[in-house]
């Protein structure tokens, strides 16, 4: 009967110890969760308007959040349908979290699409955690001190979103080809940009940040393989166009978007002014344009 207990007693011991170790370790995994989100910037660049139209559009999209996120990308990219195209909308100083839902240019407005269809899927809908994800996709380490933070090239804006689990990067697994990058342009036109003119330091460091990109391998698909191509394609793709102006990687981006047998795309455009589903197919698109090579693309993860 002794032995009985003892083997209770110890039974008993060790559920302790079980419990106490699935404790700390839930313990742990909750702070380090809280230690890995993004602690948003103080400075805000936004709008009364910019808070009205987010809030409209999770009035208007709170019943989608089921939807596969490729579906809602494209219906978000689509409710700003119209809204009027302006560039170098981020060029606030000092640097901070620009926040535009009233005009965008292209990288804008693929970077805030993305951002309000993933907050759509959390259960946090803050205005405040919109921006967090806006935050955590357009800058690097996911922090806004300075120009520096910022992702610049649209290359190296793929390659940390895969790594951060945004988007993948799918154009090597569906048969790409190798696509040799030179980047320069930045550190060899620095009075084109005011955050970098005169500055000696952002200078060299951008220059140490292109020579990291252009060692990755990066894959693309050529404009005359567009077509063979178009069954690997999604709706709700990040679609970025490759092109031969020395020194750059990409000239423009926007989503794929499948409308029964035709392939287009919904981009912010600088010739229509505004956010447009593209009337022209992705390909006549590549091939009228005279400096574009071809397409990389970046699916988003679910």
């Amino acid at each position: 009967m002794k032995n009985v207990q003892y083997f209770r007693s110890e039974n008993k011991n060790n559920d302790r110890a079980i419990k106490l170790i699935v404790f700390f370790a839930l313990f742990l995994s909750f702070s380090l969760q809280i230690e890995a989100r993004i602690v948003l910037t103080d400075r805000i660049y936004c709008t009364g308007e910019d808070r009205k139209i987010y809030h409209n559009y999770i009035s208007e999209f709170r019943h989608k959040k089921s939807l596969p996120v490729d579906q809602l990308i494209v219906q978000t990219a689509m409710f700003f349908l119209g809204k009027p195209y302006v560039s170098a909308t981020l060029e606030k100083e000092p640097e901070g979290l620009v926040v535009n839902l009233r005009e965008f240019d292209c990288t804008t407005l693929v970077e805030t699409v993305f951002a309000l269809s993933y907050t759509l899927k959390d259960d946090d809908l803050s205005f405040e955690n919109f921006c967090r994800n806006l935050q955590y996709i357009r800058y690097r380490e996911g922090v806004a001190n300075n120009y520096m933070d910022r992702l610049h090239y649209t290359s190296d804006w793929l390659y940390i979103n895969d790594k951060k689990g945004v988007v993948k990067d799918i154009n090597r697994e569906i048969g790409g080809k190798p696509l040799i990058l030179n980047l320069h342009f930045m550190s060899t036109h620095p009075d084109s940009y005011r955050q970098l003119k005169g500055n000696s330091d952002f200078v060299r460091k951008i220059s140490l940040n292109e020579k990291e990109i252009n060692s990755r391998r990066y894959y693309y698909i050529s404009e005359n393989d567009i077509d063979s191509f178009a069954d690997k394609m999604k709706s709700g793709d990040m679609v970025c166009f490759t092109t031969d102006i020395k020194g750059l990687d990409i000239s423009h981006v926007g989503f794929i978007y499948k409308e029964k047998e035709k392939l287009t795309f919904i981009h912010a455009s600088s010739l229509a002014k505004k956010v447009i589903i593209n009337e022209a197919s992705l390909k006549e698109y590549v091939l009228k344009g005279k400096n574009n090579t071809g397409i990389m693309l970046a699916r988003p993860v679910n």
